[in-house]
């Protein structure tokens, strides 16, 4: 997309001064209050879900690893959802589009990238979790140690911050237009590098390669757990019990087919198929409605959730009675 004009003094040294005009939803104007309140609905029926589920397994005196994992997947799905909702609702509330400066945009898309980063490795986590709990479960409570668990959530954290850092750097290095229009409702990095100028593949890069660290190389580990687990499978004798274990696996690969189904369709693309219009739907669902959908599945598909999830109704009830 040609420019309107280049900056010409360097990003890092405007970045006081210089602001970023988020469009939003500015071509829906007439439906700015409906689409606020079903924003804001989801957006609070999700904080409460994924809380529920945190506050639940924190009052589990005995947490196995995957309870474990489920835990920080509800934090860092807190976090997700607070980066970017916010903004979007205030963009509906403001005429023409809200503004953000280059400082804040910078930190959203690293906060965004970084959590989604998490959740990438945290998925592969979960994965190699249900592949030693079926392929080797009389190792596994040596193996998915209580120290190897907390090891690994770190590693999938800081991992993930060091790549979104590393792009963010990457980005916010570029020349923009001078419009800085950036038709999302927040600084995703496909929609940030739009507006910069430049023609050339050469910025589009820094984003492939984190796609290949934060998608590709985790989605073919989990890739490679599952067809262990299926080897595993297909050797048992027992339908009931093939299905047993089977059932453990559900919930995670639907929580990974929504995550990662998203994301490639947002990520691994070339510049000249962005569409904006496609983009922000595709967004909000990855951004509202998948972070919505992980706990009811979790809820429904766990039975130490949903064993849990009793325990606390119970507490609750004998408070009330006493």
């Amino acid at each position: 997309m040609p420019c309107e004009g280049c900056m010409e003094s360097d990003n890092m040294s405007a970045g006081a001064t210089m602001e970023f005009l988020l469009l939003g939803f500015s071509e829906l104007f007439c439906l700015r209050v409906l689409l606020f309140l079903i924003f804001l609905v989801v957006h609070l029926v999700t904080l409460v879900g994924n809380m529920i589920v945190f506050v639940a397994v924190m009052m589990e005196p005995s947490r196995p690893p995957m309870l474990f994992f489920l835990c920080q997947l509800s934090i860092i799905e807190l976090c997700y959802t607070l980066v970017t909702v916010p903004k979007a609702l205030l963009s509906l509330m403001v005429v023409g589009g809200s503004t953000i400066s280059f400082i804040g945009c910078a930190a959203q898309m690293h906060l965004f990238v970084a959590l989604g980063g998490a959740e990438c490795f945290l998925l592969v986590a979960m994965s190699y979790d249900r592949y030693v709990a079926i392929c080797q479960p009389l190792h596994y409570v040596a193996v998915m140690s209580e120290g190897f668990c907390l090891r690994l959530a770190v590693a999938c954290c800081l991992g993930a911050f060091a790549v979104a850092l590393g792009l963010t750097v990457a980005v916010f290095h570029l020349p923009f237009c001078r419009s800085h229009h950036i038709n999302h409702f927040f600084c995703d990095v496909p929609a940030v590098l739009h507006v910069a100028c430049t023609q050339s593949y050469i910025p589009e890069l820094p984003l492939l390669a984190a796609c290949v660290l934060l998608l590709l190389l985790p989605f073919l580990l989990i890739l490679t757990s599952y067809v262990r687990i299926a080897v595993a499978l297909f050797h048992v004798t027992s339908s009931v019990g093939r299905g047993k274990a089977f059932s453990t696996c559900i919930s995670h690969l639907a929580i990974t087919l929504l995550h990662y189904g998203c994301a490639t369709f947002i990520y691994i693309r070339p510049k000249s198929s962005y569409s904006p219009a496609r983009d922000k739907m595709v967004s909000l669902v990855y951004t509202n409605i998948t972070p919505l959908l992980y706990p009811l599945i979790y809820s429904l598909r766990n039975k130490e959730i949903k064993g849990i999830l009793r325990k606390m109704l119970r507490r609750k009830k004998i408070a009330q009675l006493n």
